[in-house]
């Protein structure tokens, strides 16, 4: 089945973010690519996708609510390859125990100048999370019908990066506000997984 695109992180991109991507080509800015995984998972009987809180640190991600994921390496054979690597690295899930469904559509963050390429994968349980702690503060666990519950859909002002007090949209998730390019890859996500429960 394909994937929304990015119709689907318009959604839930910043009104100074659209005109951002519209006013430049981004190509010619030369960005560095990345790759993340949204990582399903049984707990408790219930589907939960796997987030990250990022720690306080001097950088323009400091405490944001992110996927895990990096960047990719001279190494990485592929997008997949450094999704699975990261992912293991950041929070110890174990590449073998993950099944890829399928990438969904790149996103541009313009404050790193990074492509993100997202992939959706699950493990047959969960993972026994270790942390690594200069990346990763904590684990959320995200049940999945609280990702599909339009009611976490929200707008809220933030001071980013790049803008001081602008209307952001925003998913509210265990308690967190996610925004910026995760927020716009979990709004594909969602209505890739609403489009197949049709």
């Amino acid at each position: 089945m394909s994937v929304p695109g990015e119709s689907s992180h318009f959604i839930m991109a910043p009104e100074i973010r659209m005109r951002e991507l519209n006013k430049r080509k981004i190509e010619e800015r030369n960005p560095r690519n990345a790759a993340v995984m949204m990582l399903f998972y049984p707990k408790e009987a219930f589907t939960h996708i796997a987030l990250i809180l990022r720690p306080e640190y001097e950088g323009v991600h400091s405490g944001q609510v992110a996927l895990p994921g990096g960047k990719v390496e001279s190494f990485d054979q592929s997008y997949i390859e450094t999704a699975l690597r990261e992912t293991e690295e950041e929070v110890g899930v174990i590449v073998n125990t993950v099944s890829v469904v399928k990438p969904l559509t790149k996103v541009y963050i313009p404050p790193s100048n990074f492509w993100v390429h997202p992939f959706l994968g699950f493990t047959e349980r969960r993972p026994d999370f270790v942390l690594q702690k200069e990346e990763v503060a904590k684990v959320i666990e995200v049940p999945l019908t609280e990702l599909l519950s339009d009611r976490n859909v929200t707008s809220q002002k933030l001071s980013t990066s790049y803008a001081k007090n602008i209307e952001v949209p925003s998913f509210q998730l265990d308690g967190y506000t996610v925004w910026g390019a995760t927020a716009m890859m979990l709004s594909e996500l969602k209505i890739f997984i609403k489009n197949m429960m049709v």
